[in-house]
């Protein structure tokens, strides 16, 4: 198999990952589970100690401790404004995407009425399918599907025009499979979306560890993902244009602030756990050149895609040689996250990976992974789904030959 020819610090980024050092079963663990939840870098651990041993506050006190409570917060909202190329009076963070999302959905069917529509897709994690329809129950709208071409793996936008229409409100997206790993084209949806005046919301939890991300030039209105899946902590991020965040009107207390972003923002926040932002998103910034810290960012996803995607092509290929295996991707011209979605002929996908963890020190999961439409549609969840494996820029070359000996000895 020709080995990759991208040059990438591996030794300096598995360096500042810790959970690397973990052993199994007497080998060193192989995290391919990143889809799941990314392992956390070294620098937001830090930040997430040193908030807390330095003393923690509520906001809005006249003392340091909240003043600097305050400060991480702003950085974090500057951090995920160039990450995401927005505002950072546009961000607001939450406990996970799924509780924004509800929130969010909730909020905008106060502005809705009875035979309005919204449109969500067969492909989507139910975190960006079932917040929408239970908001849909709630206020009488009527939901339309997209659907999944079962042959090609991708979203059928062939219907669009009668899918997404003059009653549409929300058009809700996925950005790419958290399952199959494809990488949608949303440009068809949302260019339909703007001629009938609908919103769109799109879930970028899987994509953003992966491509470079511009809301505005993507043309999205409510965009969400999550920092632990980029190597952060468990906070939930939404980006919301300012048009839009204005005139929203989220189910809050009397006392809570009015404006947003704060008035998303339920509660008091995990103060310790959004101090790991900035750190997680200036992980990617450290791979990159350029004058501001998006120029980095961007300099960098280009570096850490390159690496991923030769890893993922290196696994891709290494599976498809060997019988029995089934592979479950789209074509080679579509788009892809470095996530590869498999069965093994004979095996329940969860005895897989009890096989891989137990033999090899090969950590990954099974089933559905919430986007249990798609394995409806795909006809695989009553077999227990698939088994995925995701890659990171900390996994190597080594761990892929591993993953695909271990599979081959089955």
């Amino acid at each position: 198999m020709k080995p990759t020819e991208t040059v990438f610090p591996i030794e300096q980024v598995r360096a500042q990952f810790p959970a690397l050092d973990r052993r199994y079963k007497e080998r060193p663990a192989a995290y391919f589970d990143g889809p799941g939840g990314s392992q956390v870098v070294l620098q937001a651990i830090t930040a997430i100690s040193g908030y807390m041993q330095r003393g923690g506050a509520n906001l809005h006190g006249t003392f340091p401790s909240s003043w600097e409570t305050e400060q991480v917060i702003s950085e974090a909202r500057e951090a995920v404004a160039d990450f995401l190329n927005v505002q950072p009076n546009e961000v607001a963070f939450g406990a996970n995407m799924t509780t924004l999302t509800i929130a969010i959905a909730n909020a905008l069917g106060r502005q809705f009425k009875a035979g309005d529509e919204i449109v969500v897709t067969e492909m989507d994690h139910r975190a960006n399918v079932d917040p929408w329809l239970m908001m849909a129950e709630d206020r009488g709208l009527t939901v339309r599907w997209i659907p999944v071409d079962k042959e090609k793996l991708t979203l059928d936008m062939s219907a669009i025009d009668s899918l997404i229409n003059d009653r549409t409100k929300v058009v809700a997206l996925g950005m790419a499979s958290n399952a199959i790993g494809t990488i949608v084209d949303l440009a068809p949806a949302v260019k339909r979306a703007r001629e009938v005046g609908a919103l769109v919301a799109a879930d970028a939890v899987h994509a953003a560890p992966h491509i470079p991300i511009d809301r505005d030039a993507l043309d999205i209105d409510i965009l969400l993902c999550s920092v632990y899946k980029f190597f952060g902590p468990h906070i939930g991020i939404a980006a919301i244009r300012e048009g839009v965040f204005e005139k929203l009107e989220p189910y809050k207390l009397t006392t809570s602030p009015s404006y947003y972003p704060n008035k998303l923002e339920t509660g008091t926040q995990n103060h310790e756990g959004i101090a790991g932002i900035r750190p997680a998103i200036e992980f990617f910034a450290s791979f990159g050149e350029g004058q501001t810290r998006r120029d980095r960012i961007l300099s960098g996803f280009h570096m850490i895609e390159e690496y991923e995607n030769s890893l993922a092509l290196r696994l891709r290929s290494g599976l498809a040689e060997i019988d029995k295996v089934t592979l479950w991707q789209a074509a080679d011209d579509v788009a892809k996250t470095p996530t590869i979605a498999f069965q093994v002929e004979g095996y329940e996908p969860s005895e897989v990976c009890v096989f891989l963890a137990e033999e090899y020190s090969i950590f990954t999961a099974a089933g559905h992974f919430y986007a249990s439409t798609l394995g409806d549609v795909l006809d695989v969840n009553k077999t227990g789904g698939w088994v995925r494996a995701g890659l990171a820029p900390y996994n190597t070359e080594e761990e892929v030959d591993r993953f695909i000996t271990a599979i081959a000895s089955l």
